[in-house]
């Protein structure tokens, strides 16, 4: 942005976030299972206060600026002078500002904006008197910490009564499986409110609600709209308990609630609702590393009908992949040669790909190792898989019910017909030097990756961890090397250099 006039000046402002920016925020946090913003000043502040940069920039931040902290050749007799000013210049300003002269005035103002409130496109939870001479707020001055020249006015929070009509269930991006609670219509703090959150099973029994409750609603922080109250004296015995589904109510799959957790997710791989995350998983670098399709792609193809399922991937024809850009004939041969190349892949990139809750990439590589190829694979038992070093009963349990539904099946069997890979390749030149011993990488290191680095680990026998303890036996620390170098020397545990891991692998 640039100022209509060149002057050296210093501003005040306040940041916000809008209101429409501030729920498709929020949206979007609850598609990636993300804690919602409680309120939008709050996420404003928080989003200042991010030491990465970069996470700042991706909020939906703007500004009013409200003062003249200093400018050179310019004298100001009033605040609202000021405004003017700040405005004429290019500055972005507050447009509710009302000039009063009496008391009466001042409260016919801050009844306005009270009753305006819901159509501004900022939340608000107040209204600002100020003094408007500058010299009759130089002699009234400031305590430590607030003006003796302005007064803040805030507004009651508004609640409602209504039916809570029913509860229906929405399925996430994720597959976590969220109950929605539909109202009758009822008009609070300005906008109409016709259906809500209820978060989770145990919210729901918290709060002891019933289809057919009497409710108080209000809107959190002025935006959200929320349950506050069940009214258990208005209830006439007809209200029903709710239960929550025990499979998917968009794809039919087991839904199931992990022990420690309040979520409960569809299992199903080929779920509708869960099907853009699992494409955008599958193809991705740790995955099966299809350059090339990223998730705009993969918004496209579904957008146009050429996917349906993640097994369409390798039913792509050139034509289909040239249509989604202009000019699209050498991107649609890179990715079809990309598509084609990921067929190739060792089954631990399968395994990765296909997403199995708490089966990560080092997880995948030790069930290849084990189970040599996918049939195998879906064969195992838990007893069996429960024993395998770094498995365990959660993950083995979590391997079993995901081999064990139809749509997984189904899914193999489309992508063994698609000629993808499913057998896991046979290891060059075993070396198991690194055999019982634990790495912790920190830092940043000059010629490998942190995956590269973990890998060339695990080649020669040896595993990595994200923690350094008195198990650990190495810590592989690159530039900026933090905390876990910090607590590798206070253990005694032997710090390596780049230059010494690389002598160690020679």
């Amino acid at each position: 942005m640039k100022l209509k006039d060149k002057i050296d000046i210093t501003v005040r402002g306040e940041v916000f976030i809008a209101k429409d920016d501030f729920e498709k925020m929020n949206q979007e946090r609850e598609e990636n299972e993300e804690e919602l913003f409680a309120n939008s000043r709050n996420a404003a502040a928080g989003s200042l206060r991010q030491l990465d940069s970069k996470i700042t920039e991706k909020r939906p931040l703007d500004i009013y600026i409200f003062n003249v902290q200093k400018i050179e050749g310019k004298e100001f007799n009033s605040h609202y002078e000021e405004l003017e000013y700040l405005s004429q210049l290019g500055f972005n300003v507050n447009p509710v500002r009302i000039y009063c002269k009496t008391m009466k005035e001042i409260e016919q103002a801050i009844e306005k904006i009270g009753e305006d409130r819901e159509n501004l496109t900022f939340g608000i939870d107040g209204a600002v008197v100020k003094v408007d001479d500058l010299k009759f707020r130089e002699i009234l001055g400031t305590t430590a910490k607030t003006p003796r020249w302005a007064v803040a006015y805030k507004y009651p929070p508004e609640k409602k009564e209504t039916k809570l009509k029913e509860i229906i269930c929405q399925v996430g991006r994720t597959g976590v499986i969220t109950p929605m609670a539909v109202l009758e219509p009822v008009k609070v703090a300005g906008s109409t409110i016709s259906k809500t959150t209820l978060h989770n099973e145990d919210f729901i029994k918290e709060k002891e609600l019933k289809i057919g409750d009497t409710v108080v609603i209000q809107k959190a922080g002025d935006v959200i709209p929320e349950i506050v109250e069940v009214k258990k004296d208005k209830r006439t015995g007809k209200e029903i308990e709710f239960e929550m589904p025990k499979v998917c109510p968009v794809c039919g799959a087991q839904a199931v609630r992990e022990e420690g957790e309040a979520a409960i997710r569809c299992t199903g791989i080929e779920c509708p609702a869960k099907l853009f995350r699992n494409l955008v998983h599958f193809v991705s670098r740790e995955a099966m590393n299809i350059d090339g399709l990223g998730e705009n792609i993969i918004q496209q193809l579904l957008d146009k009908g050429l996917i349906e399922n993640i097994a369409d991937i390798y039913t792509l024809q050139l034509e289909d992949i040239a249509s989604l850009k202009k000019n699209g004939q050498k991107f649609a041969q890179n990715l079809v040669d990309s598509i084609n190349q990921s067929k190739e892949n060792d089954l631990y990139r399968l395994i990765t790909a296909l997403g199995i809750r708490h089966v990560g990439n080092k997880a995948s590589k030790l069930l290849a190792r084990k189970y040599k190829n996918i049939d195998n694979l879906m064969k195992a038992e838990f007893e069996d898989l429960s024993q395998i070093n770094d498995i365990g009963p959660i993950v083995a349990s979590s391997i079993i019910e995901f081999f064990s539904q139809e749509q997984t099946q189904d899914l193999i069997r489309k992508l063994k017909a698609g000629g993808v890979n499913t057998e896991a390749k046979e290891e060059e030149n075993i070396d198991n030097r690194f055999e019982g011993k634990t790495f912790v990488l920190t830092g940043t290191l000059e010629n490998y990756t942190r995956g590269e680095a973990s890998n060339l680990i695990e080649k020669f026998g040896g595993k990595t961890s994200s923690t350094v303890s008195k198990k650990t036996d190495y810590v592989l620390a690159g530039e900026e090397a933090g905390s876990k170098l910090t607590k590798a020397q206070s253990l005694g545990v032997t710090i390596l250099t780049e230059a010494e891991f690389q002598e160690m692998i020679r």
